[in-house]
């Protein structure tokens, strides 16, 4: 069998047919299409040079077929056949394409044809380096010709969990759920009353002597970014995920944060104000960082730190905490209602945040690995210990000491998934996301396990005294 597939890749060749060829369909995007007399003077192409960019299959085996004019170029030149040529080729991407081997056809003539087998991997765009050598008798080999303008797109199939979900229409892309929208009110009354908290004394502590601030911003964008890069390495992960990692461990405080706080009896308005900060903190931590781990990780993908979205997010902090602040101060009778009310809202939305997240998330974690299941679990415990140790170590009070590992320990996902997506194109993005999706998930989960173990214990504590006072 193999020995007629080989034929049959010859007989194309022979048939002046040079073309990319592999086990599914492949196809050329035309927006890739360029002049072909603009290939006429190099020596390696793919096919017959008119197109840079091939569509394969995810987790497929194929190959390729590349066709070199060197030989006859340099017999008319040198007037003498050359010793020998060949090619090296290699995938900057070997988690989407991996390069298994490159064999020479065989076919005598004017144009030496070289087949590449390869295999795909997660879906995503794999650029080729293409190295033609010319291998002298009494030499080293020389480099003639380079090419690294050729790239394969690597598609998710049609049995692909995640694409069957979107196509059957039962899950939409959580980019189009609904759900997140209609919770905006709810969230932004909620806000309004965590306004009704804020203690003014507090601020002005905080104004005199900011180390628990300082302490949450050390915490989330210098220890949380470093171990996600190095579990993302001790693990394997592919490139994307390892990004989608580092990317949510860089993010700062989520709104959680304090909501956390309050239902934990910790200190509000220093949870506000840390969340506050560490927002303001990430328009230049966040590019510095993706850009660093970026370069460390080898992703060559522009990223696009979404600013605006980060503006949005300060206002939508900023505004409402400042309104409950006001009433506070000139309502009391209204103050009185959202305090009552907070408690019950912020349990509401933490439940409601884990069937949106999985709801809006399922498409994407349809597939998801078990090795990044793991380390989005610890992604949050581990920010809840670095933050304690930190607070411990610049001995803070105990209030402040569980305010600072509670901001440490949650990230605001929504800007880590911001920036994979407004960096990658769907399939490239939604793989990624599945880093902040887990932490976000993980997070929530971990965080309600806490409260509830929290109110337990409360509850036998104050048992426990009322019947030593009965006693």
């Amino acid at each position: 069998m193999r020995t007629l597939f080989l034929f049959f890749c010859l007989f194309l060749i022979t048939c002046g047919a040079n073309r990319s060829w592999a086990t599914g369909n492949v196809t050329v995007d035309s927006s890739t299409v360029t002049d072909r007399t603009a290939d006429r003077s190099r020596y390696i192409n793919i096919g017959d040079g008119s197109s840079q960019e091939f569509e394969f299959p995810e987790n497929t085996d194929g190959v390729i077929v590349i066709s070199s004019h060197y030989q006859s170029s340099a017999n008319s030149r040198k007037g003498r056949q050359s010793w020998k040529e060949t090619v090296k080729v290699r995938s900057l991407d070997p988690e989407v394409l991996s390069i298994l081997n490159v064999t020479d056809s065989g076919h005598a003539g004017p144009v030496k044809s070289f087949i590449i087998r390869i295999r795909s991997g997660f879906p995503g765009m794999a650029q080729l380096q293409i190295q033609l050598l010319h291998l002298d008798q009494d030499s080293m080999p020389v480099l003639i010709e380079e090419r690294t303008d050729y790239s394969i797109r690597v598609a998710p199939g049609e049995d692909d969990p995640a694409t069957r979900l979107i196509q059957s229409g039962g899950l939409s892309h959580f980019t189009e759920n609904p759900v997140l929208f209609a919770l905006l009110p709810l969230i932004f009354i909620n806000k309004c009353a965590f306004g009704c908290k804020v203690e003014v004394e507090v601020l002005r502590g905080l104004v005199r002597s900011p180390v628990p601030l300082l302490l949450g911003v050390v915490g989330q964008f210098l220890v949380m970014p470093l171990y996600a890069y190095c579990v993302s390495w001790l693990t394997s992960l592919p490139k994307a995920l390892s990004l989608g990692l580092v990317i949510t461990c860089s993010a700062p405080g989520g709104g959680g944060g304090y909501l956390y706080s309050l239902l934990l009896g910790g200190d509000v308005t220093l949870a506000i104000s840390m969340t506050l900060v560490s927002t303001v903190v990430a328009t230049a931590a966040m590019p510095l960082s993706s850009a660093l781990y970026g370069w460390l990780l080898g992703v060559h993908a522009a990223l696009h730190v979404p600013f605006v979205k980060i503006l949005g997010t300060l206002l939508f902090i900023a505004i409402p905490i400042s309104l409950g602040m006001l009433i506070k101060l000139r309502l009391p009778a209204l103050t009185r209602v959202l305090l009552v009310l907070i408690r019950p809202f912020s349990f509401v939305l933490m439940v409601g945040g884990i069937f949106m997240a999985y709801q809006m998330g399922a498409s994407i974690l349809a597939n998801v690995k078990p090795q990044i299941v793991a380390i989005g679990v610890t992604v949050p415990l581990l920010g809840l210990v670095v933050g304690a140790v930190l607070a411990k170590m610049a001995g803070l009070a105990p209030l402040q000491r569980k305010t600072v590992s509670i901001e440490v320990g949650v990230q605001n996902s929504l800007l880590a998934l911001a920036v994979m997506q407004l960096s990658f194109q769907r399939v490239e993005a939604d793989f990624a996301s599945q880093a902040p999706f887990l932490v976000a998930l993980s997070s929530t989960s971990e965080m309600l396990l806490i409260v509830l173990g929290y109110f337990v214990h409360q509850k036998i504590r104050c048992w426990s005294l009322t019947r030593t006072d009965k006693t």
